[in-house]
């Protein structure tokens, strides 16, 4: 994650959070357009989340929840001010699984990350804060029926589609057959997972977590896999070490004509 130091304006955070940044240095780690994030070198570390005003309301609510199952970072300050939202974490020991020091070993790393799947779907979670996760990604692709937001090439070489009309017609049918399952993440990429030296450390953007359809992380999971290692060779090595089991393929295809479709 790139860290470029940069200077806050008194007054460009909430109070609490000005607060924070006293004495410190700050560099900012954004990487997506969606949202700001900034990197404070106090306490062991530091990040500020800044998004649209309610965007993070999920990602906080989620990122505590899974930080009291030792999963993620700690939650210190969430809230709205001049019409954004604002969340602080603790740092998180180690670096994303797209540090050059995993990818350089993909067999390791596929086993592992589909043994940190598995163990994720069989958490308990109980008392999770967003239990309707199925109904808002139901919202989401049926959002894209219109053809707007159709990504024919997003799963290349994993389930393709020969038409819109295609896609549409496998995601109608299947999102009558998802369910709240289990405990998902809801982004489960490679840049979302933390690991310190090889040790699962925790878990970060959190905001399509929720109770909902394994298959959706399943899919991300396989994806990413051959996204960010210029291969699928590791596809149904990922399958085999989840657990063939546990895994529907027609509704794991289903799962990605709806978010090829859908705005997810």
């Amino acid at each position: 994650m790139d860290r470029i130091k940069t200077t806050i304006k008194d007054g460009r955070f909430p109070e609490e959070i000005m607060q924070m940044l006293q004495g410190a240095e700050v560099y900012d780690s954004s990487c997506s357009a969606e949202a700001k994030v900034f990197f404070v070198d106090k306490d062991g570390g530091l990040f500020i989340k800044e998004a649209g005003a309610g965007s993070l309301k999920n990602e906080a609510a989620m990122t505590a929840f899974y930080h009291s199952k030792g999963l993620s970072a700690e939650v210190l300050y969430y809230g709205t001010h001049e019409g954004k939202d604002y969340m602080v974490t603790s740092r998180i020991p180690g670096e994303d699984c797209i540090n050059e020091m995993y990818l350089d070993d993909p067999e390791r790393l596929c086993d592992l990350w589909a043994e940190l799947l598995r163990a994720l779907h069989e958490t308990d979670a109980a008392g999770c804060p967003v239990t309707d996760r199925i109904d808002t990604y139901k919202k989401a692709v049926k959002s894209g029926f219109g053809g707007q937001y159709y990504e024919p090439d997003l799963f290349t070489g994993l389930w393709e589609f020969g038409s819109f009309d295609d896609a549409m017609k496998a995601a109608k049918e299947g999102l009558g057959e998802l369910r709240s399952e289990a405990l998902i993440h809801g982004d489960y990429c490679l840049p979302n997972v933390i690991l310190d030296d090889w040790k699962f450390s925790g878990y970060i953007d959190l905001g399509n977590g929720g109770i909902g359809d394994r298959h959706i992380d399943i899919l991300w999971g396989i994806w990413t896999l051959k996204y960010n290692l210029g291969t699928d060779m590791c596809t149904e090595r990922f399958i085999d070490v989840y657990g063939r089991d546990a895994v529907d393929f027609e509704k794991l295809r289903a799962v990605a004509a709806m978010e090829m479709v859908g705005k997810t």
